[in-house]
């Protein structure tokens, strides 16, 4: 092995400087030394300088001096570059160091790519990506498993999540970073069911799952309604003895809200030790979500209280939770606080979609199309949706109409908004107008898709898909079939997106049911 050389006076001294440099000036001073006494190639003198100038916010200076003054500079001083830049909100130098070595014949290492990688990673960059991949595997690099994790997570970031089971599939060896990223990347792209399919090969494969595995498989198992498995990660932290950190609880909770379980959540709230404004938020929504309104704003008044800053996620989640529990006058109150200023933010879109939909609930139909026409957005399918739910509920049938038509303006080429107009039409009894409904789905080339929904059946089964659809039975004499007669007609069936209830039949189909 190779002795460490050893540091001489003058190194010394310029580290102890920069150890304890404050300011521009000083490093300037240790500038003009490193030039002075030939020491701008020293690398751990190089590794020091660049260290104090992220600390003071200099890396372009430390970036400038070392590549006017040296054009080849030593690798470790590159990669020092790289790694302090890939920390730094300026993702974008670490590529163009990283191009500087190429030009320059200077040879990459194993240290370089994953600091560079993970700068193309936040930037999304996919292109780049596989561009350093191909380097990747020409210098020799494609065992390492932290390149090869750096990779991994380049195209996970960037949505390309088959490639990124691809990659993952030709790693040599794989530990609990790269089944991470698999995850999270699943979860990122919204395929929550592989991405718990993932989660559970990996503890077939014996590998022992992190806080952050732990984080994403929450995250998955909460949009997936997958409680068995949140149940059992939960058991698991328990068995373990994890320290319950703000994140990890937070996770618990937003996975029992939003599975139908935030009695469970709430326990884990009162057994934290720290919370922030995201647990707040968690607890907040997974009550708004189980429609216990006023336990939420409950819960809201507390938070106040401890001096927990409210965030717009906060004032969203009250505000759906006054729109479940008909809390019209509460609603309004804490909306105009929000317009007011007292939370310190605007009222976002979401905001105003809030209380379009406190008010469609409540049947006070003229003060949420008062409220769409006074925000300063355009009104999106959430809006619209609420007033045509609002409008059906309510009787007021050309409002949903109208809000029908809206939606399709913002959507043309989704099938489920011309469904929900037809059957607006039908019932309604303007047969023509279904009629015509159905021939512009014809011209567009749309079908009308099964609804369908994954659910939990019993304990470790799983029924993959509930379909179903409604027939209407029609009275009309204009309909050309015998009264009391289902149709079969595709211009007679019923989308059931909306809950609506014609005279109806159900059919379910389950795909598969697994076996204990």
């Amino acid at each position: 092995m190779t002795p460490l050389p050893e540091l001489n006076n003058v190194t010394i001294k310029i580290i102890s400087f920069l150890n304890n440099s404050t300011s521009h000036n000083q490093i300037r001073q240790v500038q003009t030394q490193l030039i002075l006494q030939n020491l701008v190639g020293d690398s751990t003198i190089g590794s020091h300088f660049i260290t104090a100038c992220k600390s003071l916010g200099l890396l372009d200076l430390a970036h400038l001096f070392y590549f006017t003054q040296n054009r080849r500079p030593h690798v470790f001083i590159c990669n020092s570059l790289i790694r302090a830049f890939s920390h730094s909100h300026n993702s974008h130098s670490p590529l163009f160091i990283y191009l500087h070595m190429l030009r320059n014949s200077i040879l990459p290492n194993n240290f370089t790519y994953p600091f560079l990688l993970k700068s193309l990673s936040d930037l999304r960059e996919f292109k780049q990506g596989e561009c350093v991949h191909t380097h990747v595997i020409k210098l020799g690099h494609y065992n390492d498993i932290y390149v090869l994790n750096s990779l991994l997570d380049v195209y996970a970031s960037s949505g390309h999540i088959y490639l990124c089971r691809k990659l993952f599939d030709e790693f040599p060896q794989r530990d609990v970073v790269s089944w991470t990223v698999l995850i999270m990347g699943y979860r990122n792209a919204r395929k929550y069911d592989e991405s718990l399919i993932a989660f559970e090969q990996m503890q077939y494969a014996g590998v022992i799952p992190n806080h952050v595995t732990m984080v994403n498989a929450l995250a998955a198992c909460a949009n997936f309604g997958a409680l068995e498995m949140g149940l059992w990660i939960h058991d698991f932290i328990k068995r373990n003895k994890w320290d319950m950190d703000v994140i990890l609880g937070t996770s618990l909770i937003d996975m029992y809200g939003k599975c139908g379980r935030i009695e469970e959540g709430l326990a884990v709230f009162r057994s934290m030790k720290k919370k922030n404004t995201f647990t707040w938020n968690a607890v907040i929504q997974g009550l708004a979500l189980a429609k216990s309104g006023d336990e939420a704003l409950w819960w809201f008044n507390i938070m106040e209280q401890e001096g927990v800053k409210a965030d717009q996620v906060t004032l969203v989640a009250v505000l759906l939770a006054c729109s479940h529990a008909g809390l019209v006058d509460t609603g309004t109150r804490i909306f105009g606080a929000i317009v007011d200023g007292k939370y310190q933010f605007p009222p976002t879109v979401k905001h105003y979609a809030c209380m379009v939909d406190i008010f469609a609930r409540a049947g006070e139909l003229e003060e949420a199309f008062k409220c769409l026409n006074k925000m300063p957005y355009e009104p999106t399918k959430a809006i619209w949706g609420s007033l045509l739910a609002g409008g059906k509920a309510h009787g007021n049938l050309n409002l949903s109409e109208f809000a029908a038509w809206k939606l399709i303006e913002l959507e043309p080429g989704n099938s489920a908004y011309y469904v929900v107009l037809s059957n607006l039409y039908a019932q309604m009894g303007r047969w023509s107008d279904v009629e015509k409904v159905r021939e512009m789905m014809i011209d567009k080339g749309l079908k009308k898709d099964l609804g369908y929904s994954s659910v939990e059946f019993e304990r470790h089964k799983l029924v993959d898909y509930l379909l179903s659809y409604e027939i209407i039975w029609p009275n009309s004499p204009n309909t050309g079939e015998e009264e009391g007669k289902p149709s079969t007609s595709p211009s007679r069936r019923v989308s059931s997106i909306f809950n609506y209830t014609a005279g109806s039949a159900l059919f379910q189909f389950f795909s598969s049911v697994s076996q204990e």
